[in-house]
């Protein structure tokens, strides 16, 4: 959940009662220039040079950290870096640096929080004294600039940074359980669906956790989450596919119009286990619709996947005018919105997994090839020596800690998808690379642990919740599927610092925590299938394995002719024909041969399982 910038509203109001910059007899941000125009912004990169020369010079860092697809962004661009009061104080007292934070998972990680753009900045020592969160009128600019500058006492002090402690178990307290679920409880919004009252989009964890409990008989929790699912519909883009990324008002019916890599493939994900679970074919609809946009205008002619597409066509045509147009007109204006041409590691690790979940329900092939092609492009081109993956071509601060979650992930999900034990073997191999790489001496996982620059505010590496829970939840699904104590250790690690007070007294959705508290304390699903890679009955109880309605689960494809299974955790006897089985706490049931009497037996031995949490 994004906060709200308290800081920015009293930064704000305090500034709005100083002595306004004596440079000019106008109003800071007015519109009408003074008689000398002030140079123009000039952008510098970040580097340690930039934090060395404004010590040397004594002057504050203006950080614009934004993105290509970001509407918003490009007002702040033309508008308010474009102000002449606001050039002037810039050139006066700062160093000004924009960044693409797709580009830059370190910076993305620590200002997220803030949206896009975000505004930090920073003294001539390098310790933050501002964030400002989204688009900033000249005017309140300028005022804030000059406020920063020459009234620094006026500024109000920044929240402290979310200290890294750890907790003394790796489980939730039944306090911390509740408190994050009334959060969920409360923020409900029973007139238009969803969840939250500011910004409206359907929230992963959130979703996966309500069709968890609604496959469990929770009817309110099936009513609302599929209230969710209808309601999000309505930013689909119907003409060419695709979903903006979310809507600025309740009722779902403002749209903004950027589509970025993480909303296509996590609600590709969403749809395609909502049909699971429902059937609706509006669900499968909208995934597949999700799936023929990014093969259409997200592939790169090698096959790995582009990073986004900008809302906007240009200053003149904005995404609201371009995006109500149907396909017809559209493709005849000379310009369309841009995409950014970036293949970067983690966003086609979410590709892998949204096309990969949408295979599970359809069977199609071409949708096999597309997540296979794709991460064998990632093998090719992102791949570090030790196990590890790039973000992109030029990675000097890293690698980082979501790229590598991300790819594994898609590739223990490849596993998954075809009983390739190679792939498991790749994810096994990075996995332990993001135990040697990423791991803080205290708890949990950094996004670096390369400082992002020799400045105070970056003397301790960041640690990123969201990317905590993935490593947790990724971590015991190895731990799950070979079986390795290496790989529960990662994950306990993880959840010491995400069951800490420091992060569960957070007012924000963190849902996901409660997933991997979960996921630690229980087995998942378990079903293996035994037999011949090329058997058709043993196809087709993988393929009706796969369809089955879980998140949580391990499927395994063992062929006895190819030597021992990855995890022996379980001893199969020797059939005359391939077979189905589904297990919990080591215990299996008799095998299965007709794919559709495996969804029946599964449900009956999971109900067998025991939970489970370590001292118990």
């Amino acid at each position: 959940m994004t906060r709200i910038p308290f800081l920015a509203i009293l930064l704000t109001a305090l500034a709005l009662l100083l002595p306004l910059p004596p440079a000019h007899a106008q109003q800071p941000g007015t519109d009408s220039p003074p008689a000398t125009q002030p140079p123009q912004i000039v952008w510098h990169a970040w580097s340690d040079e930039l934090f060395a020369e404004a010590k040397r010079r004594k002057r504050h860092i203006l950080l614009d950290l934004n993105a290509r697809w970001c509407h918003w962004c490009h007002f702040m661009e033309q508008r308010t870096y474009m102000a002449a009061d606001v050039r002037k104080l810039v050139a006066e007292g700062y160093l000004a640096v924009r960044v693409d934070q797709d580009a830059n998972p370190d910076l993305a990680s620590r200002y997220g929080d803030w949206g896009w753009p975000a505004t930090i900045i920073f003294d001539p020592e390098g310790q933050e004294v501002a964030k400002l969160q989204g688009f900033q009128r000249p005017s309140l600019m300028a005022t804030i600039l000059y406020t920063v500058r020459h009234h620094p006492d006026r500024v109000p002090k920044l929240k402290a940074e979310r200290g890294v402690a750890r907790s003394p178990t790796a489980f939730l307290t039944d306090i911390k359980t509740k408190r994050i679920l009334d959060l969920l409880a409360q923020t409900y919004d029973a007139e238009h669906g969803g969840w939250g009252r500011r910004l409206k989009f359907l929230q992963p964890d959130i979703v996966e956790y309500a069709l968890k409990q609604a496959h469990l008989g929770n009817a309110t929790m099936r009513q609302r989450v599929r209230a969710s699912l209808d309601a999000a519909m309505v930013l689909v883009d119907k003409e060419w596919g695709g979903i903006y990324q979310y809507s600025h008002k309740r009722d779902w019916s403002a749209p903004h119009y950027e589509k970025i890599m993480w909303f296509q493939a996590q609600n590709m994900r969403m749809y395609a286990w909502a049909y699971k679970q429902f059937g609706d074919p509006r669900y499968l609809e909208v995934a597949q619709g999700l799936y023929r946009y990014l093969t259409t205008y997200l592939l790169s002619p090698e096959g790995a996947f582009y990073t986004s597409q900008d809302a906007d066509v240009d200053a003149e045509t904005l995404g609201e005018d371009f995006y109500k147009l149907p396909a017809q007109e559209r493709e005849a204006l000379p310009k369309a919105p841009p995409i950014d041409t970036n293949r970067y590691t983690r966003e086609n690790g979410w590709a892998i997994s949204g096309i990969l979940a949408l295979y599970d329900v359809t069977g199609d092939e071409a949708m096999l090839g597309h997540a296979v092609r794709a991460a064998r492009w990632i093998l090719a081109k992102r791949r570090l020596p030790d196990g590890g993956f790039a973000h992109g071509e030029d990675d000097a601060r890293g690698p980082f800690l979501p790229d590598n979650v991300a790819i594994a992930q898609a590739m223990l999900d490849l596993y998954t998808a075809t009983g390739d034990a190679r792939w498991l073997q790749r994810a096994e191999r990075t996995a332990d690379f993001i135990a040697a790489s990423f791991q803080h001496p205290t708890a949990g996982f950094a996004t670096t642990l390369t400082a992002t620059a020799r400045a105070a505010a970056f003397a301790k590496p960041y640690l990123n919740i969201e990317e905590n829970i993935h490593a947790a939840r990724f971590a015991n699904a190895m731990h799950r599927t070979l079986g390795s104590k290496r790989f529960r250790d990662m994950a306990v690690h993880a959840m010491r610092y995400l069951a800490t007070d420091n992060v569960t007294k957070e007012r924000r959705f963190l849902v996901g925590i409660v997933l991997a508290d979960e996921e630690l304390a229980v087995e998942p699903a378990h079903i293996a299938i035994v037999g011949a890679k090329d058997a058709p009955l043993a196809k087709s109880l993988h393929r009706e394995a796969r369809k089955l309605p879980f998140t949580y689960r391990r499927i395994d494809w063992w062929d006895p002719a190819k030597g021992p299974p990855p995890n022996p955790d379980v001893t199969y006897p020797q059939l005359d024909k391939p077979a189905a089985f589904a297990c919990a706490n080591q215990i299996c049931s008799l095998p299965v041969f007709e794919p559709a009497a495996l969804a029946g037996v599964v449900d009956r031995m999971l109900k067998q399982r025991i939970v489970k949490r370590a001292g118990q």
